[in-house]
């Protein structure tokens, strides 16, 4: 069974994809604002989006094992595109109004001691980090395609 998990090529870029876009998170944003936040390699959000990533290598690499003609090429897509809109749109502005309620706490509590734990504010994805996931997971995708054959 391990030998047949290791030999999927779909199952191995979307491992990889989805890893590589966790681990670069770290990279990028020292990259970007000159700061380490190790904690990136655990959370959502973040440059390249892992979820992207994560998707398109699956669903570039179905179609290039199966063929792009596949009914399960044309699901991988569909699935491919519901996680990228879920990241671009309702869990970014999901993240936007954590930031926004925040704020608030912040402006309308401040110097009273209410205990109020933060709501996550990096839920979602900007589109150039959507954008940097699929990419990675293109690149992934014709990297285990060209090593594993």
């Amino acid at each position: 069974m391990i030998q047949e998990l290791i030999q999927n090529q779909v199952l191995m870029a979307g491992l990889l994809g989805w890893f590589l876009g966790q681990f670069l998170k770290v990279p990028f944003e020292y990259l970007m604002h000159r700061r380490m936040n190790w904690g990136l390699w655990f959370s959502s959000g973040g440059m390249p989006s892992s979820h992207s990533s994560l998707m398109t290598s699956v669903t570039l690499s179905i179609g290039l094992n199966y063929g792009f003609s596949s009914p399960l090429f044309a699901l991988a897509f569909a699935v491919s595109m519901i996680v990228v809109y879920d990241a671009t749109g309702v869990r970014r502005q999901a993240g936007i109004h954590a930031q926004k309620i925040n704020i608030i706490f912040e402006e309308f509590l401040r110097g009273e001691p209410i205990e109020i734990d933060k709501l996550k504010e990096v839920l979602g994805h900007t589109p150039p980090q959507v954008v940097g996931g699929v990419v990675l997971g293109l690149i992934v995708a014709f990297v285990v395609k060209g090593i594993m054959g």
